[in-house]
């Protein structure tokens, strides 16, 4: 694309968004640029909340008052100008979990081409049983004519085919599994009694009477469940509803007489199921449920009379089970295998086919089958999926915004997403990208680090060019990171023996795991690694996390799970990367406890005693303290009719959330909202004497965070902060026999932070705990005391172990993709 008469750049000034100090920033158009700098430091304000927001609105602003009116809208950006923006699209950090519907084929267009093949290309069978050759007239009419079948057939069209339309299996609407009740999940205990509790169905609310009826029906309650007879335990499960006198306290403590209807322990979820409307409520209740494959399309999710049709002797399902390696030279032979006067039909088919497929192909994921459900796809392979449709698109002249694209990616996969971004490139678009690989950040033509620091310390640009440039610079952080001067060993490894305490796992037939044991070492830190779709997530969070959950709540192994051998571990803690909070109302303070701290100091006041004022007072969450226009948010939302609601600072209180009199009670010298609005750094050197503040404050300061402000709103956090702030809980605690499971745990951090990180894992550590880590980031897994690399590949050629050891002796492996990566990185 000639870029002769066109802007060289998008030219930013005086951007105040987040922590951006009214910066000044020209932005390279036509090429690459990465955004990179520390946690924190402004990066995503930048791309997503400067760049992106203010192109979001400018569509939205072609668009008419009645359509923007019903269209989702945000703030507009604080910015005093933007000159020479194309039209922008983003590609998010974490694109969102599909729906049980969705498959690799539904997500992407490959499915509905494949639909398209079957109804045009298909051999159909007739009401008869006569089966009828793919013809081209049949193909154009979508009809044929035949006495021997009863007159004219109508052909399927490419609808038959769909699961969620009219192809849909009648008995599972086209999802391929039913969940059905567990006994085992009705009755997890069965040597408690009923009267002590053994039913579980029977404490979900206002069924806390059943047991009363069941003893009237026969059913002895006190005395072990799995002593009673199957008649009784019929009752239980199935019985009949029937009414009953019964006898049930009310909240003020007297007895009342009800006349209540038996309802067994299925129809107590059942029903509870059904009269819900809360997603907090139905989550709940899926405890009590189990996925079965539907015994009528037995997992194809669709009705018997699509699976009629054939093609190259595979009906659509068989079709769809197979990878998409396998399914590239299946769609390349099919035009020579059907009728001559179908060639040209076939040809435009199935090149079609080949067109939406192939961008699936070059970002390394033909390990994967059209039929593979969405919801069980990783973060990477989602972000991948996204990225192909974005390719597809073929557009040119747009900027396109990508957060954090390398985020679940393996290195082995890493390099087809250079090549996607390079693509968009050339065919004429400009890529920004926040990023923290530092081999993906060496492909780009130009990057703006932000800093210096993170927080109040960052927001400016400390340091713009090429990678040559920003490795030579002195002021920039990630310079060393980039010319490989760093030094990236940040603990001391502890030594892994054979006879040293372990727990164990065997996992049977689970997507692509067959049959597969691993032992992890105690008190260590070991990382599962792997290219995307090799088994990790199968493996630790699908299997070991909710097998090890079940043995210590007494209840039975999830079915895939062969055996269990805990090791002693007495404690499961998951840490992710999920914002934090739903508004303003959480913050560090509330969430590390600190809060409740600080409202006791200044309730212990003289003036706040005084007027009896209670720690309940110094909420901003409670009508005595908070201020009433804004009812303790901060900020109130105005609503401008046709344009995006503008979130204000609060006129009444500007921003400090409480009342005037409220206001008035200091400690120090300062008021509770001063106290809000100090770092974490200030806080934790301020309060370091206060028992209830210090710790959990100081905990916040050990993990990275001490740029944050107290009461900083915490949905705001990026991904790596909300996990860095869970983890600082466990730090205030000894952990011993206590397992960590981190999905990801370098996802956002700068290459120093994950030093930070690994600090704290330390210190985790030394309390006793015992810690998994699924991650692709190099400097973690050189730094781990054991590392489980699952592969070769994905999909059908991963689900195995191909090297266990430290991470010198998984870079000698022959058969790791993650040893050659990390000998090249760290021993070579």
């Amino acid at each position: 694309m000639s870029t002769a008469h066109l802007p060289e750049a998008v030219r930013i000034f005086g951007a105040r968004v987040h922590n951006l100090r009214d910066i000044d920033v020209d932005v390279p158009l036509w090429s690459w640029v990465a955004i990179t700098g520390l946690s924190g430091s402004g990066k995503s304000s930048l791309a997503m909340n400067v760049l992106y927001g203010e192109g979001y609105q400018r569509f939205l602003d072609g668009l008419s008052t009645y359509t923007r009116r019903r269209i989702s809208q945000v703030e507009r950006p604080d910015v005093d100008r933007i000159d020479f923006l194309p039209a922008t699209l983003a590609l998010r950090q974490r694109p969102p979990i599909p729906s049980r519907r969705s498959t690799v084929g539904t997500m992407t267009e490959v499915y509905n081409v494949l639909r398209l093949i079957y109804s045009r290309l298909g051999s159909h069978l007739c009401p008869t049983g006569f089966r009828l050759p793919p013809t081209l007239d049949t193909a154009r009419k979508g009809y044929v004519d035949l006495p021997e079948c009863g007159g004219r057939v109508e052909l399927p069209g490419a609808e038959s085919f769909a699961f969620d339309s009219f192809g849909a299996c009648p008995r599972c609407g086209g999802l391929g599994t039913i969940e059905e009740i567990d006994d085992a999940a009705l009755v997890p205990n069965e040597d408690l009694t009923i009267a002590g509790g053994a039913v579980a169905a029977w404490k979900l609310p206002l069924r806390d009477f059943q047991p009363q009826i069941a003893a009237q029906l026969g059913v002895r309650i006190d005395v072990p469940y799995r002593e009673l007879t199957p008649e009784e335990k019929k009752i239980v499960l199935d019985g009949p509803a029937t009414k009953r006198h019964v006898v049930v306290s009310t909240k003020s403590g007297r007895a009342a007489e009800l006349n209540a209807t038996y309802e067994n322990a299925r129809a107590a979820v059942r029903h509870s199921l059904t009269n819900t409307s809360s997603e907090t409520t139905r989550d709940r209740l899926g405890r009590f449920f189990t996925l079965h494959t539907c015994p009528q399309c037995h997992g194809t999710r669709l009705r018997p009379e699509a699976l009629t049709t054939l093609v190259d002797e595979k009906n659509i399902a068989e079709t769809s089970a197979l990878t998409l390696d396998e399914l590239q030279p299946w769609a390349m032979g099919l035009p020579g295998r059907l009728p001559t006067g179908l060639s040209e039909l076939a040809h435009r088919l199935t090149g079609e086919f080949l067109r939406t497929m192939t961008p699936l192909l070059t970002l390394g994921l033909g390990y994967l089958t059209l039929d593979r459900a969405g919801e069980s796809l990783s973060t990477g392979e989602r972000q991948r999926i996204q990225l192909t449709s974005t390719l597809q698109a073929r557009s040119t002249g747009m900027l396109y915004v990508l957060d954090e694209p390398s985020i679940g990616l393996h290195p082995a996969n890493v390099e087809g997403l250079r090549g996607v971004i390079r693509a968009l490139v050339d065919n004429g678009n400009s890529v920004v990208m926040v990023d923290h690989d530092v081999d993906l950040l060496r492909w780009a033509d130009h990057l703006i680090e932000m800093g210096p620091g993170a927080g109040r310390a960052g927001g400016t640009v400390v340091a713009q060019g090429t990678v040559e440039e920003l490795a030579r610079n002195a002021d920039s952080v990630t310079g060393p990171y980039l010319s490989g001067r760093a030094d990236t060993r940040a603990r001391k490894q502890r030594p892994v023996h054979p006879g040293d305490d372990h727990l164990e796992i065997t996992v049977g037939d689970y997507y692509t795991l067959h049959e597969v044991t691993v032992r992890v070492p105690l008190e260590r830190l070991t990382l599962i690694t792997g290219v995307s779709g090799s088994g990790k997530t199968s493996l630790v969070l699908d299997s070991l996390v909710p097998a090890l959950s079940r043995q210590l709540a007494h209840q039975p192994l999830p079915s895939h799970v062969r055996e269990l051998k805990s090791g002693g571990i007495t404690r499961v803690v998951t840490v992710d990367s999920t914002p934090i909070g739903n508004n303003s109302r959480s913050t560090p303070a509330t969430y590390s406890g600190a809060f409740d701290g600080i409202r006791a100091l200044f309730a212990a006041t003289p003036l706040a005693r005084e007027k009896h004022w209670g720690a309940g007072r110094f909420s901003y969450n409670v009508k005595g303290g908070q201020c009433p226009t804004c009812t303790g948010l901060g900020e109130v939302s105005l609503d401008v009719q046709y344009l995006p609601d503008m979130t204000l600072t609060c006129p009444a209180c500007h921003g400090a959330r409480y009342n005037p009199e409220t206001l008035e009670v200091r400690v120090d010298g300062l008021t509770i909202a001063d106290v809000l609005n100090l770092t974490i750094v200030d806080a934790a050197d301020r309060f370091a004497d206060t028992p209830r503040i210090g710790p959990p404050v100081q905990a916040l300061r050990e993990v990275g965070l001490g740029y944050l402000c107290l009461g900083e709103p915490t949905p705001t956090l990026s991904g790596g902060e909300a996990q860095r702030m869970r983890l600082a809980g466990g730090l205030r605690s000894g952990q011993g026999h206590a397992l960590y499971v981190f999905d990801e745990p370098t996802t956002g951090l700068h290459p120093r932070d994950v030093g930070t990180l690994l600090g704290v894992l330390d210190r985790l550590l030394r309390s006793g705990a015992t810690i998994i880590a699924i991650d692709h980031d190099l400097d973690m897994i050189a730094n781990a005391d054991h590392v489980i690399d699952m592969g070769p590949g994905g999909g059908p050629a991963g689900g195995r172990v191909v090297a266990t050891g430290t991470p010198r002796q998984i870079a000698k492996a022959p058969d790791s993709l993650t040893g050659r990566y990390l000998r090249h990185h760290q021993f070579d």
